[in-house]
């Protein structure tokens, strides 16, 4: 029985360790989150520019042709 109850009491650099990492793993995840945000972000932009052009340019050649308005087509 006395084997059981002799645990025994971390050391100091358990207490010191343990916050490091953590803090560490917060601030990679955040700096890893914003980054992949960031490129998110940027596709999401560049996916509604190349639509817009393709609106403009297909808009562009309806006026060519002398075609009616989309609202026709849909």
């Amino acid at each position: 029985m006395p084997a059981l109850l002799a645990i025994g009491v971390p050391p100091s650099s358990h207490f010191i360790y343990i916050p490091v990492i953590f803090v560490i793993g917060i601030v990679l995840g955040f700096m890893m989150g914003a980054k992949a945000t960031r490129g998110e972000i940027a596709l999401a932009q560049r996916k509604a520019a190349e639509r817009e052009a393709r609106i403009a340019e297909r808009a562009a050649r309806r006026a060519a042709s002398g075609s009616p308005s989309d609202s026709a087509e849909k």
